[in-house]
């Protein structure tokens, strides 16, 4: 019996969920991913949509869980040093 994969599918499935988060969301919610912002690099949709392109699906989910953890540390870095008065919202909730 031949056993068929559907990890393809459903990193293709997610790869499909974040860029139309992107498109339709994301600018409209009013706040920046805060990793991006604090280390002037890739938004967390950006890095994870990456990371379904390239690695394993187990693999990406574990480093996704880092990185919004390394998020929510960035929101609270920035909220620490903003004179403004903004609150920044992390991209992600508390994990």
């Amino acid at each position: 019996m031949t056993s068929i994969s559907l990890e393809p599918l459903t990193r293709q499935m997610a790869i499909d969920a974040i860029a139309a988060y992107q498109t339709y969301i994301s600018p409209r919610k009013g706040f920046a991913c805060p990793h991006r912002i604090l280390h002037n690099g890739e938004s967390c949709s950006t890095y994870i949509k990456g990371l379904l392109g390239e690695e394993s699906l187990m693999s990406a989910i574990k480093l996704s869980h880092q990185r919004f953890k390394a998020c929510a540390t960035a929101s609270q870095t920035l909220k620490a040093t903003s004179s403004s008065g903004c609150i920044v919202v992390p991209c992600c909730l508390p994990i």
